[in-house]
């Protein structure tokens, strides 16, 4: 599993680095490492909605720092079942 994070102008304002630390916390947690990768991307054309995540080739999704739990949870533990 791929994860990308978009760290653009716009999501970089709205807390890219602390998603993506958040994310690194959780994938060490949970021993995946070697299952899940952690990218960076500039720009992923969402910014109205930022922060922009996506899984693998997956649709493009949003989320803040403060829910980064519940969306891992959700999409990385939930398909990686």
């Amino acid at each position: 599993m791929v994860i990308t994070v978009c760290v653009g102008s716009s999501c970089h304002l709205k807390g890219s680095y602390d998603v993506i630390n958040e994310l690194k916390k959780f994938i060490k947690d949970y021993n995946l490492e070697d299952r899940v990768e952690l990218k960076a991307d500039f720009c992923m054309g969402n910014c109205l909605r930022a922060v922009s995540v996506k899984i693998d080739d997956g649709k493009c999704l949003s989320i803040k720092p403060n829910n980064v739990e519940k969306f891992f949870r959700e999409y990385v533990l939930g398909n990686l079942q």
